[in-house]
């Protein structure tokens, strides 16, 4: 017997409920003031925490199947579950662990590895990071040059990676590769699970435009690999490399954060300290909020249809350009509302507990990293004139 829409929807009030009032009690108001005043400004251990406490929960993993540790959740749960922690402002869950190489494990490794590296991703006691981009493959992936030699049980790896994601963190990376160069570029890549404490890597920091170290340098000088942290065939990494691209993309996105971003917005352009009675006022302002609000409508429903059908590619790289720039017309709006204030770029005085006295120049340098940081994601997880490629070609090629 299927479920009437209306027997649905009182059971996703309930679990919005339910949702709401475990993070009312395991969610401490210490960690959220953090995140309110600027996501760079959390620390691993902020992370972990959080982590844990879904996991004690039995939430540690929305999307993994019941087998695995995850929730079982229905697509609607996963959506309600993202939003309300979007709007409480809670840590994101690692999505290199959880949301990358976590489903790539699942599909393609051995029993082996799945009861190796699943469980400690569960609890955030391994922290991962994406080994994929390089000096010279960015947007051209296939044209990556770290090789992988093999010799007897170990293969031996030499080459760089950059922009790799939380690297000083992370206790694996899991890489792209190459093993082959006598044929197709896209043959000749394999997929292996590297500790990040092996001998002969060597992590450099990037600091980006937000003044933030989130990203880094990875160099492999002679690094040893055992042959058993191959995830399925030598020269298949492209295929796993693929799959994995699609959940990147969804997370790179951040849609589950757009609604309590737009709610921020809201209560921003209501503070008469900030800017009076003028945005209230301000018919062009109002309309721009509205037709982003339209758009991330839009963009949960495509979310929707992407979580209940996870073999539909396209809507992967929908998703991915819609939510980036969803992501920076948000942040661009936050600046327009802020007005002078937005200059207020001070992140020692961030990174300390707010004054009663004096909380703005907390909250304007929280939305300026916000905007700096944003501008980097319509070119992370792939350009926005790549998922266009794509989107044409998986809809209108034959």
């Amino acid at each position: 017997m299927e479920t009437s829409p209306t027997t649905e929807r009182s059971e996703l009030d309930e679990f919005r409920c339910e949702v709401r009032a475990f993070i009312a009690q395991a969610f401490p108001a210490s960690l959220q003031a953090r995140v309110e005043r600027g996501y760079n400004l959390l620390t691993r251990e902020d992370h972990t925490y959080w982590q844990k406490q879904l996991h004690a929960r039995g939430w540690g993993a929305p999307g993994w199947p019941v087998e695995y540790g995850g929730a079982g959740w229905t697509a609607g749960q996963i959506q309600v579950f993202e939003d309300e922690c979007g709007r409480a402002n809670c840590p994101r869950t690692q999505p290199q662990g959880l949301k990358m190489v976590g489903p790539i494990l699942m599909k393609y490794g051995t029993l082996a590895q799945k009861e190796r590296f699943l469980p400690p991703i569960l609890t955030a006691d391994e922290w991962w990071c994406q080994g994929y981009s390089e000096p010279g493959a960015g947007s051209d992936l296939a044209a990556l040059s770290t090789r992988a030699v093999r010799e007897g049980d170990h293969y031996r790896v030499n080459g760089q990676k950059v922009w790799t994601t939380l690297a000083h963190w992370a206790d694996w990376i899991f890489c792209l590769v190459r093993t082959d160069s006598s044929g197709k570029r896209q043959e000749g890549i394999t997929f292996l699970l590297i500790d990040m404490k092996s001998p002969g890597i060597t992590v450099k920091p990037i600091r980006t435009l937000d003044l933030a170290h989130h990203t880094n340098e990875v160099f492999f000088d002679d690094v040893r690999v055992p042959v058993d942290n191959r995830v399925g065939d030598e020269g298949r990494g492209w295929t796993y490399a693929k799959a994995l691209l699609a959940d990147e993309r969804v997370a790179v996105a951040e849609l589950g954060r757009a609604r309590e971003r737009l709610e921020r917005l809201k209560r921003l352009v209501r503070e008469r300290s900030i800017n009076g009675d003028a945005l209230t006022r301000d018919a062009s302002f109002a309309t721009q909020v509205a037709q982003v609000e339209v758009e991330i409508l839009a963009a949960e429903a495509t979310t929707l249809r992407l979580l209940e059908d996870m073999s539909n590619p396209a809507l992967a790289s929908v998703l991915k350009l819609r939510g980036s720039e969803i992501g920076q017309r948000l942040s661009r709006l936050n600046m327009d509302a802020l007005g002078p204030q937005a200059l207020r770029l001070d992140l020692e005085q961030a990174a300390r507990e707010p004054r009663d006295d004096d909380p703005l120049p907390n909250f304007a340098t929280g939305r300026t990293v916000e905007y700096l940081r944003w501008r980097a994601l319509t070119v992370a997880g792939g350009t926005s004139e790549v998922q266009r490629n794509i989107i044409a070609k998986l809809i209108f090629e034959d």
